[in-house]
């Protein structure tokens, strides 16, 4: 079996110390993988491969250094039950990680792919959770050691340090999960270190509030005097998603003239793909018509917001959408809701949960799953249980206000 041992290297510094390195020795001939860390002579115990109480930070370097040990022991052993001829060489390669077999290059890796696929949502959002974990670990480490507990410590960080939400923290989680998830498909970690599942960390997301607008706040909006055009063109992107079961604004941009046959809307939601045709109500048809003056021959939009942008680019599509969201999000925010004398928040999403809203409970949840363009039933009504406040109230009535 390899002998292993942490030895203190020879070679000097400039500062004056010299490399810790672990000595993997077999049939008289040495490998060695040097670590992190670095100390002058006179703090390093040879005999008992420890260093001295001179140094200020010897408890925390000596537990390092055991852990690395028991780490290259347990590796060594793994190789030479497998293997019946092993050299020094190949336990040191097995001991030391490969490019690419760290977190922060697979992590890089993770983000560069996004980017490469045209998913600039998930691109920038999950560039700023890589930018966190490399703030809270500092230097780069192998898999192994991205623990559960270092990622209980992690969350806990984000939440004290960074003040950010729970359900912030757990998407932190998410893009760490999916970096592991790519390491271990590449070869780059093994699945045992893998930290999420059954009996490990496990990602649930807090109940979060879904408030949507009432029949009233609707009407307000569409009777609200608005002068400029570039707040009416908002509420009319608002009102085309209401009126469309709460389509997704990234679909509303996309609408073409094409897509309205016979009375009838046709699109693929671009979330999952999903085809279908809903009826083009008359109030969805006058808006329409505000838009005929400046239709455009080379183009087959509606609205301008991505004619300058090459229908294949993917990503610049998402980031000129994310833009726009944000300068619709304003003027619905700033302007219509103080038009229409609104109190609730007023967002471009806000017209999907207006509309789940208003159908509370009138519609059959499979209608709603068809409208709402959801895969699986079980989302319909996980999301729609925000919205159906009747048996709870007539529950909470019966024990506060019973009839006599």
């Amino acid at each position: 079996m390899a002998a292993i041992a942490i030895v203190l290297r020879k070679e000097i510094k400039q500062d004056g110390t010299s490399p810790l390195a672990i000595r993997i020795t077999k049939d008289r001939k040495s490998s060695y993988i040097y670590l992190e860390y670095s100390i002058q002579e006179k703090d390093w115990d040879r005999q008992a491969q420890r260093v001295r109480k001179s140094h200020p930070n010897s408890s925390r370097l000596n537990s390092y250094l055991l852990k690395k040990k028991a780490e290259a022991d347990e590796r060594s052993l793994e190789l030479e039950t497998t293997k019946t001829v092993v050299s020094a060489k190949a336990v040191s390669q097995k001991l030391k990680p490969k490019a690419g077999d760290t977190v922060f290059v697979q992590a890089d890796l993770y983000i560069n792919r996004l980017k490469e696929d045209g998913k600039f949502n998930r691109w920038n959002s999950e560039k700023s959770n890589v930018k966190h974990l490399k703030g809270f670990l500092k230097t780069d480490i192998p898999f192994q050691d991205l623990t559960e507990s270092v990622l209980k410590r992690f969350k806990a960080h984000l939440i004290s340090k960074n003040k950010v939400t729970e359900r912030t923290a757990i998407n932190n989680w998410i893009t760490v999960r999916s970096i592991f998830s790519q390491a271990i498909k590449e070869g780059a970690c093994d699945p045992k270190y893998y930290p999420f599942g059954k009996g490990k960390l496990t990602i649930k997301f807090p109940d979060s509030k879904k408030i949507g607008l009432n029949a009233e706040d609707v009407t307000r909006i569409e009777a609200a005097e608005i002068s400029r055009p570039e707040v009416n063109h908002a509420r009319n992107l608002w009102l085309i998603s209401f009126y469309f079961a709460g389509m997704r604004i990234s679909d509303v941009l996309r609408l073409c003239w094409s897509d309205f046959q016979d009375g009838r809307m046709y699109y693929t939601m671009g979330k999952n793909n999903k085809g279908d045709s809903l009826k083009v109500p008359e109030k969805v048809v006058a808006i329409l018509k505000q838009y005929e003056d400046i239709k455009q021959e080379d183009t087959d939009l509606i609205f301008a917001e991505l004619r300058r942008i090459k229908p294949n680019d993917r990503f610049e599509m998402e980031r000129a959408i994310s833009s726009r969201i944000n300068s619709i999000d304003r003027f619905l925010r700033d302007d219509v809701r103080k038009a229409a004398n609104i109190t609730k928040p007023l967002t471009m999403h806000i017209a999907r949960h207006t509309f789940g809203n208003i159908s509370g409970d009138r519609i059959p949840v499979q209608m709603l799953q068809k409208l709402y363009r959801h895969t699986d039933i079980k989302t319909t009504i996980g999301y729609q249980a925000n919205f159906i406040h009747g048996d709870v109230d007539e529950a909470l009535d019966a024990v506060i206000s019973p009839k006599l």
